[in-house]
């Protein structure tokens, strides 16, 4: 039957391509150029296939274009001489942190007195006089209220007494280092319960650098004399290398930590906190009777940190060992660089806060709150902007 046109029924409301030119579908005989939009339309349709594909695309980030490969051999030369003079560089780089290592030995004898003068007022050893103590509290007019309110009872007169009695009795700054730790999160997850009362003994932390190759330092803890070991200080040793690696000098990007060695911890008996005895039953496989037998195992402490693993020389690190390495490599370059200098400012927290100060923001289109408008500032004018100050140290 056909339509009232004429037309046959079958090719009712199916126009040819001549009748619809702008056909989503394009054909694709005849024309090589149409399949790659086919590809991409079905592509984009396919969400499996989209994933594949960029999970490809993901691992060719950072990959050889193939460009170096296909410049000529005149250039190819011109970027190997570069390259040379890219290691003469290095090789200078590496010079100026030996002579930053150097500076930091000799000005180590200038902070000693002062961290000495600390240690002694940590222990109780000095009391400082007025002179000494003259620096300014930002509680202090709180202070200065209470003690008029204070003043004006009886009752609280003889509260005051009683702690002043207290205050005699009391030397030093208790808990000084012990409080650092745990102020700083780092430090804080490896201490553990059996520990505090241990880090309460620790009088002092030092650092002691070594400027003759292998340049390093050594991180001294020293302790009064305490129930749970013999020592007075504990040790930790850092070896450093300040120089390009033979295989791969580019990746020099300043010292690093590449050794450290700890010390023997001559626990007294019953007082290690380092290890734990564990039950464990076994059965026996012919006789199928069973018996309880006692194991002792490595426990988690503070002070597993003075017995560090050992990184093999000849033959490659497993993950496990790499990891616990950097982990410790950057605690101890913590202790080293922030806690020993600024020891008071932890144990206040101040540190803390100052480090916290800013903290990253998520990234918007357009201007956020508080940023700053280009185009409301009347007196901006491109052409009159002054360069930004140089602050480098």
């Amino acid at each position: 039957m056909a339509d009232p046109e004429g037309k046959p029924e079958e090719l009712v409301g199916e126009p040819t391509s001549e009748e619809n030119p702008t056909s989503e579908e394009p054909s694709s005989q005849g024309d090589d150029s149409a399949q790659p939009a086919i590809l991409a339309s079905q592509l984009m349709r396919d969400p499996q296939m989209l994933a594949a594909l960029q999970d490809k695309l993901g691992s060719m980030v950072g990959h050889n274009s193939g460009y170096i490969q296909s410049l000529p051999k005149s250039v190819k030369r011109r970027i190997k001489a570069l390259k040379k003079i890219q290691f003469e560089a290095t090789t200078i780089e590496a010079e100026f942190y030996r002579e930053v290592h150097r500076l930091e030995c000799e000005y180590a004898t200038k902070y000693a007195p002062l961290f000495e003068k600390r240690s002694l007022v940590v222990t109780g050893t000095h009391e400082p006089n007025d002179e000494e103590a003259d620096w300014p509290s930002d509680d202090e007019k709180d202070e200065d209220l209470a003690d008029e309110v204070e003043k004006k009872a009886s009752i609280e007169d003889k509260k005051e007494e009683a702690e002043d009695k207290d205050d005699e009795n009391t030397k030093g700054i208790p808990g000084f280092w012990l409080t650092i730790f745990k102020n700083v999160d780092m430090l804080s997850e490896m201490i553990q319960p059996n520990d505090e009362a241990i880090l309460n003994h620790l009088q002092d932390i030092k650092v002691e650098f070594t400027e003759k190759e292998p340049m390093g330092f050594t991180l001294q803890f020293l302790f009064e004399p305490n129930e749970y070991f013999e020592n007075k200080k504990l040790t930790k040793e850092y070896v450093m290398r300040s120089e390009p690696e033979e295989g791969d000098p580019f990746s020099f990007e300043g010292p690093e930590i590449i050794k450290c060695v700890g010390c023997k911890i001559d626990w007294k008996k019953g007082k290690n906190v380092t290890v734990k005895t564990v039950k464990k039953k076994q059965k026996h496989k012919a006789s199928g009777t069973t018996r309880t037998i006692q194991k002792t195992v490595q426990s988690d402490s503070f002070f597993n940190f003075f017995n560090p693993p050992t990184a093999p020389e000849d033959e490659e690190m497993d993950e496990d060992t790499e990891a616990l390495l950097a982990a410790d490599f950057e605690i101890g370059h913590f202790i080293r660089e922030r806690i020993v200098p600024r020891a008071v400012l932890y144990f206040t927290g101040e540190a803390m806060e100052n480090e916290d100060d800013y903290e990253d923001g998520e990234e918007e289109e357009g201007g956020e709150e508080g940023e700053y408008d280009e185009d409301a500032d009347p007196d901006f004018s491109p052409g009159k902007e002054k360069p930004a100050e140089c602050k480098q140290q």
